[in-house]
Formats: C-alpha cells, structure tokens, sequence
C-alpha cells in the first residue's frame, strides 16, 4: 500500500468517525474545554483559605483584595463554565474566561514561566475557538439568507485557535538524543505544523487527540499519587490544562480549519 493510499484509508476512517459522533462531538469538545475552569473554579471553593492566604502572601495586598480575588476566580469560572455547557451568552462567557486566564497569569507569575505561558495561551486558543463556535450558531439563526462567505472575523478566530492550540505540543517536546524521543518529536511537529497551516486538518487535529490523551493518562495519572502529597496538585492542573487542549482540537475536528486555511484554498484550486 502506497503512501496516498494510506493517507486516504486514513481519512476515510476519520469521516467515519465524525459521521458516527457528529451529534455528540461539538459537546463533548466543550466539555473537556472548560473542563480546567471548572476543576480550578472548584478547588477555589475547597482550598478557599489556602489560595487568599497565598495571594495576600504574595502581592501584599491585603485580606479584603485576597478575598476578591479568589472569590472573582470561584465565580467567573464556575458561572462561565455553566453558561458554556448551557449554551447562553456564550461570547461573554468566553471574554470572561479570557479574563481569568490573564488575572491567573499575572496573580501567580505564569507569565515569567515559558511552559506554563505556552498552555495557558493554548487555553485561551481553545477559547477562541468555542468563540468562533458561538459565531457560527449565530448565524446559523438565518438559514436561507444569502451570505457573501465566512465572516472574516470567525476565520481569524479559527486561525488563531488553532496556532494558540499547538503551543501545548511544543511544551510537550523531549530534547534527548533517543531514538523514541526524536521520532515521537517529528511526528509530534508534522502534525502541529498540519493543524497550525489548515492542511488535512481533521486527520491531523484527531491524531493529535489520540497521542495527547494518551500521554494526558499516562503523565498525568494524579489519582495514583496520594491526595496530601504536593504532585497530586501539580498533576491535577496538568491533566485538566491538557483536557481541555484536548477539547479545543475536537472543536477543530468537529468545525473544520476555517477559511484561513489551506484545506480550504485547495477547494478553490
């Protein structure tokens, strides 16, 4: 079998797949997206003392600032969560979680930590996304009249979410000089560039949710490490961060790349 018909088989049963879970994909895609909003908007509510204490420590802000701060994490994150998965006022919901995702970054000195930087950005790739998302049911309110194309601005969204979205994988890279680590990096690439450009995005996007989930369960097992011990936390926000990279991906599986995208040219060629 020739590399075209392996390609080909392959996309086949990637068509498959999506015809088999086309009703439950865009779902299940926002569920594991918001799913570390929801899991961090939750540990606010149980580790409520810690984190303020944490953030007055920190910032020398005082109690009643902590105290704000926490409270804004718990609520915007668990009332955007829920506008999401109940498909209203999404676009604020979004713009609220973008929110967060920047007080975050700040408030715990993300930004001066490359890896943890690169996934909240994938984060907030996956957000645009779901953005685009909410775009596209918007107008779907007008069946029947007649567009002029794709609105530029969902393009863009969906072009955006989807470079965001790969800064997960590079944080993902192992630089040693084994043969699995240097084979497991240029597939891991190739198919990073595939989703980043728009070229056999489904095939390439449904790949990567495969490897990532499998590397998700296998580095992120936090429920084997004992819930008192340090890396039990350390774990838990790694597995739900690439959750919801996960979710970002099934988004582009179940969408498409968009018009900036070169599966999109290719139709025009």
């Amino acid at each position: 079998m020739g590399q075209e018909d392996l390609m080909s088989t392959a996309e086949d049963v990637a068509d498959q797949f999506l015809r088999i879970t086309k009703q439950y994909l865009p779902h299940l895609a926002r569920l594991c997206l918001i799913s570390t909003f929801l899991e961090d908007g939750i540990r606010m509510w149980f580790q409520w003392n810690e984190q303020r204490d944490y953030i007055e420590a920190t910032w020398s802000c005082g109690y009643f600032l902590a105290t704000s701060f926490v409270l804004m994490n718990l609520v915007g994150q668990l009332g955007g969560c829920v506008l999401i998965l109940s498909r209203n006022f999404v676009q604020y919901a979004c713009f609220g979680l973008f929110s967060i995702i920047a007080l975050q970054t700040v408030a715990y000195s993300i930004l001066w930590d490359l890896k943890f930087l690169m996934r909240n950005l994938a984060l907030g790739g996956g957000l645009l996304l779901l953005l685009a998302e909410s775009r596209s049911e918007g107008k779907s309110m007008f069946a029947g009249v007649p567009s002029m194309g794709e609105s530029s601005p969902k393009q863009y969204m969906q072009l955006g979410g989807r470079v965001l979205l790969v800064l997960m994988f590079m944080t993902l890279l192992h630089f040693d000089s084994n043969f699995f680590s240097i084979l497991q990096n240029m597939v891991g690439t190739a198919l990073i560039i595939l989703v980043a450009i728009g070229f056999k995005t489904k095939l390439a996007a449904l790949t990567l949710v495969v490897w990532l989930l499998a590397i998700n369960i296998y580095f992120n097992a936090f429920w084997t490490v004992p819930a008192y011990k340090p890396m039990h936390d350390f774990l838990k926000y790694d597995f739900f961060q690439t959750t919801s990279v996960i979710g970002g991906l099934l988004l582009v599986v179940a969408l498409g790349p968009g018009g900036v995208s070169m599966d999109e040219k290719k139709k025009e060629w």
